[in-house]
């Protein structure tokens, strides 16, 4: 199994979005092979370390993660991460 964990800060113009954004993530539920599990969410301490967004997915394996990359359901999701965030940080590791 693979979890991937993003933590996304929100341009400041965008952060009205961040529900809609969360809404996109969960789209992607049910609709990628592979993905097994999607949680997202927004910040609600926002303390001075704190990012504005968290996505964690779970996949069954290697193969599957890699193809979510180019998946055509993740593919306008990521775009509009792009455009939105001021930064990420990620983490992926196996379990």
């Amino acid at each position: 199994m693979i979890r991937h964990i993003v933590l996304f800060k929100i341009k400041d113009e965008y952060k009205d979005e961040i529900p809609q954004l969360v809404q996109n993530f969960y789209g992607m539920k049910g609709r990628i092979e592979g993905l097994v599990d999607l949680e997202s969410g927004a910040d609600f301490l926002h303390s001075e370390r704190s990012y504005d967004l968290a996505l964690i997915t779970v996949f069954d394996n290697r193969a599957h993660f890699e193809a979510y990359q180019t998946h055509p359901v993740h593919l306008p999701v990521k775009k509009r991460m792009h455009e939105v965030r001021s930064a990420s940080v990620a983490c992926d590791f196996e379990f």
